[in-house]
């Protein structure tokens, strides 16, 4: 029931391959259909590496299983393994020991560029044409005009507080990065390079001076602001997290009140025997967030399988038992009607069809050294962000 769980995993990423990405990585206007032509017999295995939540099999809750029905109908005995971070993704699937994987935008490009997912057909992709458009044919599923996964799921990294303990009520990011913070000590934050885009984000608003347009693509002096921000906060900062339960376990119990969270997170502190009191919000600032993309291996041993389960993750129904037990926004906008039966309020919730709400999420992608605009190869690619965030929590 978590997004990421455990330490981070640098890498094995060159820095060719980031030289090779560029700026761009954009789809071109009418993207290609590569791949296989069709999807044969399934093989009667599938090894997928995944978000913790994206493949449960009733485990957790027996109520909550899509895998079990998904094999029983394909044959594909599915094995899912965990993954903690994007770089750990990146690294398991260089491995070439699995089929597929649940990748996000700070993923997807090292994937597409290294060789290491394979061009997907959309056409045998039987729930495509109701994947909400906005998350087709974008820099994280689609690279020099060759589609390369399946759209999965989106949302927002949230600030999170406890209203019994945290007062007045915050309306901006600048909460956790306030130095003389009240909750000092109490402050969490995501354990990730990629957090570096939050703070990032909260200077673009801030900080009109650095001239920062895009958080993922920092030049030397908006980079070293974000990284002097981040170092302040670390004399706030009561503990960092990337496995969900240490992070629901803190602020049930008073050691966080206010952080960076995701949905999931506050949805299981409300919904325990004994709720703890939290919001969670989309700041004034705005916020980052994530896209997930159903991705297959170039080494897949069991591809059929893979396409079946890319067809099964994203079909109406169980995609509304992803979306609800996680807590995101499906990408099969069909998923609403379904997810309707139960919970009226849940697309409207988490914005399932509002462009412009997406659009005004800054989701995760890897940073560059190329700008992507005519600054040119002047920013901080991912190992400048990898080396920063190793200095930054000391």
């Amino acid at each position: 029931m978590t997004r990421r769980a455990g330490p981070s995993v640098i890498a094995a990423l060159s820095v060719a391959l980031i030289a090779a990405c560029g700026g761009g990585g954009g789809a071109a206007t009418t993207p290609a259909n590569t791949g296989p032509a069709s999807i044969g017999k399934g093989e009667g295995a599938l090894s997928i590496i995944v978000w913790a939540g994206y493949a449960e099999n009733g485990s957790n809750d027996k109520t909550v299983d899509w895998v079990t029905p998904f094999q029983q109908q394909t044959g594909c005995v599915t094995n899912a393994k965990i993954a903690g971070t994007s770089d750990e993704m990146v690294s398991l699937m260089q491995t070439g020991q699995y089929d597929g994987v649940s990748a996000s935008g700070n993923a997807t490009l090292r994937l597409m560029v290294g060789g290491t997912a394979a061009p997907v057909n959309t056409k045998l992709l039987t729930n495509y044409a109701d994947i909400n458009p906005a998350l087709k044919d974008q820099p994280y599923n689609t690279y020099q005009g060759v589609h390369y996964g399946a759209p999965h799921g989106w949302g927002a990294n949230l600030l999170m507080y406890r209203s019994d303990k945290v007062q007045p009520a915050p309306t901006s990011w600048g909460a956790v990065f306030d130095p003389s913070s009240p909750y000092k000590g109490h402050v969490t934050a995501y354990d990730d390079p990629i957090y570096i885009a939050d703070a990032a984000l909260y200077l673009k608003s801030t900080r009109p001076d650095l001239h920062i347009t895009d958080p993922y693509e920092l030049n030397d002096a908006q980079f070293q602001a974000t990284v002097a921000l981040l170092k302040q906060q670390r004399t706030v900062i009561g503990q960092y997290w990337s496995d969900y339960t240490k992070a629901q376990s803190a602020f049930a119990n008073g050691d966080t009140v206010i952080g960076t969270t995701w949905q999931v997170i506050a949805n299981l502190l409300l919904a325990d025997k004994n709720p703890t009191p939290v919001h969670a919000i989309v700041p004034k600032e705005g916020s980052t967030g994530w896209s997930d993309t159903w991705m297959v291996s170039a080494s897949a041993k069991h591809p059929n399988c893979m396409y079946m389960w890319m067809n099964w993750i994203t079909s109406p129904s169980v995609q509304s038992q992803v979306a609800q037990w996680f807590g995101e926004a499906p990408a099969n906008l069909k998923a609403c009607p379904v997810i309707g039966q139960t919970d009226a309020t849940f697309c409207q919730t988490y914005h399932v069809d509002d462009t412009a709400y997406l659009h005004g999420l800054s989701l995760w992608k890897v940073p560059l050294s190329d700008c992507g605009d005519s600054r040119g190869k002047v920013c901080k690619g991912y190992q400048d962000w990898l080396s920063a965030w190793t200095d930054i929590k000391g």
